[in-house]
């Protein structure tokens, strides 16, 4: 095998590949290898949209919309050109704006809380539970009580965030939002294809985001999104906010909108795995459990909550000295990745918002010890063996 290069990453740091191999399977995140199983469904997709030429707004995006709406089991499906969009279009239909306060995780990617912020809206950054990495609902509570009590900014919202895959505890969560007239927005951009019993991501909030970057659990070649909801008010107006605020008639504006519509190229890939995507989602899971038999010993392997099901967008551990184990990892060509080595409030752009160190104890403690490793439903077991004793001999060493 040559020398391992991590030369390829997404804006979150993912390493997609592990070059200078042939063997798909010990990509980070399997996209060479999920292509490979694909190509002959992908193929046709993406040239029916070169022969009809319709490359916005073409009829694969209606299609995709239905197999979505259908997959989630909620009304309506509305394809968008990117995961943060699918965030901000469901805010401005809210007219979530300045003096609002919008509670979300400080242990979460940028975007969501850059989304309050495009909106002059504040976010409030809640710690989240030390093994799930889920917003925590004690903790929501006594930040609201706290904003409430500073009589600054009005509560308006709240954004949960299934980090890592692991759908949030909504039936805690909801409540919380109704008693408190918070517009719930669950950002699941880590786990469609995960489900809470019978329930599936996307049914499981009044209205939920999600995205199709290419190495989620179902990703697109591009950027794109989704956003679920069974509000046919809402619905109506994301419609609209999603091409530049058009009203029933072209260049009739209603509202200001975005220009957040999800392209045919893309919407043709995702027609091509959503129907992968339940066995893929099982065979993550396979690998999560295999995973767990080599490390749940020595490591804070990733808990399962009975009841949910987990995309597993990622399989992250927490391990003590975690630069020297990743160290050893490399050294070893096992890739991984780092999610996320700040929470927000140590964030510059975003620590004015925040309290400081020490706020978020639960949240700045993970930070230093979370470690990614590859993950994805195209893995052969042998690989999976080579790296759960690779990470096992990382830690002993």
């Amino acid at each position: 095998m040559g020398k391992t290069q991590l030369d390829t990453l997404d804006t979150e740091g993912t390493p997609f590949l592990l070059p200078d191999t042939d063997v798909p399977e010990l990509e980070f995140a399997g996209i060479k290898a999920q292509y490979a199983a694909l190509k002959d469904s992908i193929g046709p997709r993406v040239g029916d949209v070169f022969r009809h030429g319709r490359f916005i707004m073409g009829p694969e995006i209606e299609q995709l919309e239905e197999a979505l709406s259908t997959f989630a089991g909620v009304r309506y499906a509305l394809g968008v050109s990117s995961g943060t969009d699918a965030l901000i279009a469901p805010m401005m239909a809210a007219g979530i704006g300045p003096g609002d306060a919008v509670f979300l995780p400080a242990f979460t990617f940028t975007a969501t809380a850059e989304v309050p912020l495009l909106l002059g809206a504040t976010p409030v950054y809640v710690d989240v539970d030390h093994r799930t990495y889920n917003i925590d609902p004690a903790d929501l509570e006594a930040r609201i009580a706290k904003v409430k009590a500073e009589g600054k900014l009005t509560p308006r919202a709240v954004m949960p965030v299934d980090l890592f895959g692991l759908p949030a505890d909504y039936e805690v969560l909801a409540p919380i939002a109704d008693c408190e007239g918070l517009f719930l927005l669950a950002d699941a951009a880590q786990s469609f294809g995960g489900s809470i019993g019978n329930t599936r991501v996307g049914a499981l909030a009044p209205v939920t985001a999600t995205s199709f970057f290419p190495a989620k659990p179902l990703g697109c070649y591009g950027d794109g999104g989704a956003i679920f909801t069974d509000d046919a008010d809402l619905a109506a107006k994301l419609v609209s906010i999603r091409v530049h605020g058009q009203g029933t008639e072209r260049y009739a504006v209603e509202r200001v909108g975005l220009n957040a519509r999800l392209d045919s190229l893309q919407a043709a890939v995702l027609l091509a795995k959503l129907p992968a995507l339940e066995d893929e989602i099982a065979a993550r899971n396979a690998l999560a459990d295999l995973y767990d038999d080599y490390l749940a010993e020595v490591v804070e392997a990733p808990l399962r909550v009975e009841g949910r099901v987990s995309a597993f967008a990622q399989y992250t551990i927490q391990v003590e000295d975690r630069d020297r184990v990743q160290a050893r990892l490399n050294a070893a060509h096992i890739p991984t990745a780092i999610y996320y080595p700040k929470p927000m409030h140590y964030q510059p752009p975003y620590a004015p918002y925040g309290d400081g160190p020490g706020s978020l104890p639960v949240s700045e403690a993970i930070a230093n010890r979370v470690l990614a490793l590859p993950m994805h439903g195209y893995m052969r077991d042998d690989v999976a063996h080579r790296i759960g004793s690779a990470v096992r001999q990382a830690i002993a060493g």
